[in-house]
């Protein structure tokens, strides 16, 4: 007897993937790629199933070029919010209804800025701010991992000592800074005092929080594998709780920051070298609004750009590891 021939609807399909060099299991979930899937697999080759593999690869072609495609709104769109707040300051001091004196134009603050840059005064004073800024923070965070683990593990811990957390974060740094000038005097000692406790306890708080958010399928995972309590914290609580984590190194950087900036304004004198907070306190003294504005200008950049060049980096490609993000590569 005759073989019995196989059914052309169950061939079909494998010879079109091979001509096309699409494979069935290359197949995900996308709208688009489904779309070419069902085209490549009918038995029909009418008008109407070419029109939809020709739509289905052309949809796939233009995911594959917005992803590469720059998106210069994120760029344009904060400039031109820039630009239009500087044209309502200058249209503002234009109407004379504050002296100049007090009201200084942006040009005028401009001009400020090239004095201060050509006395380096404004190399001196960013430096300065920013290496204490960056050097307090980092040991705040070395200090603060750990102690945050603790208290997210140890439940009596945290319920003795989660509540002066909670007390300490929403306590104004500039309460710090008599106190520290008292014991460590007007040296640098006590700016990075005031910097530890404004951004100590908001990073325990996020990683809290973090661990808090962890599924417990994570934890139990851990005990079958035989992790230690610091294989546990290390390999599968911290990484799990990156979000929180993240959030809390963000929001401990904006309180060190601006614990900083309390600190040298504050504490001037003695050995402290001179800031960005010591300049906005000089042109305080001089009665000086160009040197007062240029200082507050520069703190503000000083903030957006370590938001922007290492905050915003890592919370990106954060999500996208995690699938959170468009353009992620799960």
């Amino acid at each position: 007897m005759p073989n019995n021939p196989t059914p052309l609807a169950e061939t079909e399909p494998v010879v079109e993937s091979v001509e096309t060099g699409i494979s069935p299991s290359s197949i995900t979930g996308q709208p688009e790629t489904r779309k070419v899937h069902a085209a490549l697999t009918r038995s029909s080759t009418g008008h109407e199933d070419l029109r939809e593999l020709e739509a289905g690869l052309d949809s796939l072609q233009s995911d594959a070029a917005r992803k590469h495609r720059i998106d210069w709104s994120r760029v344009l769109l904060p400039v031109a919010a820039l630009v239009v707040l500087v044209l309502i300051w200058q249209f503002y001091v234009s109407l004379g209804l504050k002296r100049r004196d007090l009201v200084p134009g942006p040009l005028d603050v401009l001009g400020q800025i090239g004095v201060l840059w050509g006395e380096a005064k404004l190399q001196e004073a960013v430096w300065t701010s920013l290496q204490r800024g960056l050097v307090g923070f980092l040991i705040s965070v070395a200090i603060a991992t750990p102690v945050g683990l603790l208290l997210a593990q140890v439940a009596p811990l945290r319920r003795a000592f989660g509540p002066l957390i909670s007390g300490l974060q929403v306590l104004p740094s500039v309460a710090w800074v008599p106190a520290a000038i008292i014991w460590f005097g007007l040296t640098d000692a006590t700016v990075y005092f005031v910097v530890f406790m404004g951004a100590i306890p908001s990073i325990i708080n996020g990683l809290i929080s973090g661990v808090d958010q962890i599924p417990p399928q994570y934890r139990r995972v851990g005990t079958v594998l035989g992790a230690n309590r610091f294989q546990m914290a290390m390999q599968i609580i911290l990484p799990a709780a990156l979000p929180g984590y993240l959030s809390g190194l963000k929001q401990g950087w904006a309180f060190s920051w601006r614990s900083l900036m309390a600190a040298e304004i504050i504490a001037v004198g003695g050995t402290i070298g001179f800031g960005l907070g010591s300049m906005l306190n000089q042109g305080r003294d001089l009665a000086d609004m160009t040197i007062v504005m240029s200082a507050i200008l520069l703190i503000l950049a000083v903030g957006i750009l370590i938001e922007l060049l290492v905050f915003a980096p890592i919370e990106k490609r954060l999500l996208r590891s995690r699938g959170l993000l468009a353009g992620s590569t799960r």
